[in-house]
């Protein structure tokens, strides 16, 4: 369980699935979602926020880049969207599972990016 000040919830939401000629596909417009408690949402600066400018320095685009902890037993896996405070991301990569020695932060990390513009 992660500290008292994981106060965040977020929306995870997965792709339903659909066999189309023998092979199964993801299907966004029959999505499964859950909120997630306890969650702690951390933005990265350190040179993961990229803005693009046109050559009138008008901004076309914008990266956002987060990292967010959540309980251990939550259900989340690559391929997932995470919403949080009205904004969807992707999981970039696949959630890694970190367990310490007493349990008691034992928790789920993801890389979360969103891109605007």
């Amino acid at each position: 369980m992660l500290p008292s000040w994981a106060g965040d919830t977020i929306l995870r939401i997965r792709a339903g699935r659909i066999t189309r000629r023998g092979s199964v596909e993801m299907d966004w417009s029959n999505t499964i979602d859950a909120e997630i408690a306890g969650c702690s949402m951390q933005p990265i600066f350190a040179g993961n926020t990229d803005t693009t400018l046109s050559q009138e320095n008008r901004t076309l685009g914008i990266t956002d880049v987060y990292t967010c902890f959540l309980p251990p037993q939550a259900d989340v896996m690559a391929g997932d969207k995470i919403v949080y405070e009205g904004k969807e991301f992707q999981i970039i990569g696949e959630p890694r599972k970190w367990s310490s020695p007493t349990g008691r932060v034992s928790h789920i990390q993801v890389q979360l990016q969103r891109w605007s513009g």
